[in-house]
């Protein structure tokens, strides 16, 4: 290795692999842009994830669409079929997750975001074209369902490869920020529509449906300009590729210390894994250290969606109703605002607080927030019910709105983006596919759920029980989360020593020998050159 000793690389090698050099913790601010520019590209296909999701609810309230599709009759019978519109979407993701794993490591994660990309256009046509038909909107939301939970498995494993150690939270952390942008942006195109002629049909609802295509459209031209992933190239034995993406996303040349020894640790890790199970990832899935991974993506994504917010999230106008907050215009409106004060308080977190405070005390601080917040709302309703012939708004059903606006903020920076970053970190380089697998094909699997039950539970579980539903869920997540291991600032090929798949002595005499090798291939690169320029 031009330029530094065996001596330093093996010091380095004692003590970087679980906090970062201090070259790599004080480069210039602008030294990671393009990490952040690719995993910008990369998550389009999130900002999809959230504009679907919040989608369906404000369409399904829209007059025209229930006109169209005959939404009418009974109660029970409109909140089944409102049920479905929303749901069949997480249907489809779910299966989309699940398939991921198995696309995104036979092709890459770059190719793997375009079939996602195309799968997600064929089902927005669908429901942009269907007109009486409740069954093409159903076929559309599934297949573009199908694509969005491949995506939702991909993004974040490509985004958590690319993102250098120290700044990894922030990088994965923009997946809930670009979520709840999409979201607001369906709540506030579902408001601008409702001040359209109603009479004009299926014209109205077509617009918050077939914007869609516009986000998907500019992702399919922006994923060309995408560097693969340094680490999957690495699993495939594509040494050198890896090696030149690795560099040119941190902005170093090959040569640079910092880049030589990511990348060691990056082949230590892979071989390590490699040589303990065969060579086949998938037995690794139940290798020391590794169950107990699966495990807490299972969990973290299991209560973030019993938490509350996607019920709200999918139902904003309905539950904003259900406090007082009546008409289709107030409630969209109502939504709208939701929607800001998410972006808003994501944002804030992400850039500030997500590499300074961690994850672990944010999540056990927001869940306590939102479960008291949530109870007050639920005690509010069980004293003050709500009167569906008032024809203004009460004080109680303002303060319950309030509550559930100040509900979303601790969201926002605990249970929102916490679980993808650290699903996205806490697995090795050969199971982080099967990982994020496991967690976004959990998350579609209870957002299926909770979208289904929703309508039901509002019915069903009168004088705010829904809330109070909500509220004893979030107290468990505050109990599981205090047993969570903190990720913040440690590489991701020293999970393995935070779960005890390997030992710190171990994997640093492993990262030594790699990086030696790597040395003596750029000593021997040099002299060769050296040679060859004395020859001539």
């Amino acid at each position: 290795m031009v330029g530094i000793s065996s001596d330093v690389l093996r010091a380095e090698a004692a003590g970087a692999s679980i906090v970062p050099t201090a070259d790599a913790a004080h480069r210039p601010w602008n030294a990671h842009s393009r990490a952040y520019l690719q995993a910008a590209v990369g998550f389009l296909g999130i900002f999809l994830f959230g504009y679907d999701t919040g989608l369906g609810g404000g369409v399904i309230a829209l007059k025209s669409f229930s006109q169209s599709f005959g939404l009418v009759g009974n109660a029970q019978r409109v909140a089944q079929l409102q049920g479905n519109v929303v749901a069949i979407l997480q249907g489809g993701a779910f299966f989309g997750a699940i398939i991921a794993a198995f696309v995104q490591d036979r092709i890459g994660r770059k190719y793997a975001l375009m079939v996602g990309c195309w799968i997600f256009i064929i089902g927005a046509i669908f429901q942009t074209a269907a007109s009486s038909q409740i069954s093409w909107v159903y076929g559309g939301r599934f297949t573009s369902g199908f694509g969005v939970g491949l995506m939702s498995a991909v993004c974040p494993t490509y985004a958590s490869e690319i993102a250098p150690k120290e700044i990894r939270g922030r990088i994965t952390g923009l997946f809930q920020i670009v979520v709840v942008i999409g979201v607001a942006f369906s709540y506030w195109i579902n408001y601008g529509v409702t001040f359209m002629n109603q009479n004009r049909g299926n014209i109205v609802w077509r617009v918050p449906i077939g914007f869609q295509l516009v986000p998907v459209g500019f992702m399919v031209m922006l994923l060309p300009l995408l560097k693969e992933s340094p680490r999957w190239l690495a699993t495939k034995h594509k040494e050198d590729r890896a090696l030149a993406n690795l560099a040119w996303i941190r902005k170093l040349p090959p040569s640079d210390p910092i880049v030589q020894f990511e990348f060691a640790e990056i082949i230590a890790a892979i071989r390590e894994e490699e040589e303990a199970t065969s060579g086949a990832s998938w037995r690794e899935i139940g290798a020391k250290g590794n169950p107990i991974r699966f495990l807490i993506a299972f969990v973290v994504f299991t209560l973030q969606q019993w938490s509350g917010q996607n019920s709200i999230s999918y139902y904003a106008p309905t539950i904003f109703s259900s406090i007082g907050l009546r008409g289709a215009k107030t409630g969209l409106l109502a939504s709208g605002i939701y929607g800001i004060v998410k972006i808003v308080s994501t944002s804030i977190f992400i850039a500030f607080g997500v590499e300074r405070f961690g994850r672990k005390k944010p999540l056990m601080v927001g869940v306590a927030l939102m479960s008291m917040f949530l109870w007050i709302v639920g005690a509010i309703f069980n004293t003050h019910l709500p009167d569906k012939n008032a024809t203004v708004v009460s004080p109680a059903s303002i303060a319950m709105a309030v509550m559930i606006y100040l509900f979303v903020i601790p969201y926002c920076f605990s249970v929102g983006p916490l679980p993808w970053v650290i699903c996205s970190e806490i697995f090795n380089n050969r199971t982080r596919h099967y990982g994020l697998m496991t967690a976004a094909a959990t998350q579609w699997l209870w957002n299926f759920a909770v979208t289904k039950a929703t309508p039901l539970m509002v019915i069903h579980m009168p004088k705010g029980g829904i809330f109070f539903f909500f509220a004893a869920i979030n107290m468990i997540s505050f109990c599981l989360a205090s047993l969570l291991p903190e990720t913040k600032g440690i590489s991701l090929e020293a999970m393995d020593i935070v779960f005890g798949a390997v030992t710190k002595e171990e994997r640093e005499a492993e990262i030594a020998r790699r990086a030696n090798t790597i040395e003596k291939a750029f000593d021997d690169e040099e002299k060769h050159s050296v040679e060859h320029r004395e020859r001539l």
